[in-house]
């Protein structure tokens, strides 16, 4: 089992800047990849970025690219998102999720915080 706590959310103006970060704990779990989703009120949830544990390589939906920044510290089982230029369309519950397994699905996921970008 793997636990994963989110942090960082809060209240922004247009413009402003974030960043969120989500610390995985558990026994003896491997780590293949941490991403990041948000979802929006009234909307599909929506994958935003996504870091591999071993290479750090990062990869990003189009509507953050540029953006948005993922990363991640090995030792502290953290992963982070720095968010900057925030727009109102950036308002959602942000979710961090791992992949324990080499296999496509994310296995577990947190409990969300919240970002609300006012315009």
């Amino acid at each position: 089992q793997v636990q994963l706590v989110e942090s960082g959310g809060g209240l922004v103006q247009t413009g402003g800047s974030l960043r969120l970060s989500c610390v995985a704990s558990g026994r003896g779990f491997s780590n293949y990849a941490m991403a990041w989703f948000r979802q929006a009120p009234g909307k599909e949830r929506e994958w935003v970025a996504a870091i591999n544990w071993n290479s750090g390589s990062t990869i990003y939906s189009d509507s953050v690219k540029g953006r948005f920044t993922i990363s991640r510290d090995n030792a502290k089982n953290t992963v982070y998102l720095q968010m900057n230029s925030l727009k109102p369309a950036d308002t959602a519950v942000y979710y961090c999720a791992i992949r324990t397994r080499d296999h496509p699905q994310y296995d577990y996921w947190g409990q969300g915080t919240e970002v609300t970008v006012s315009s």
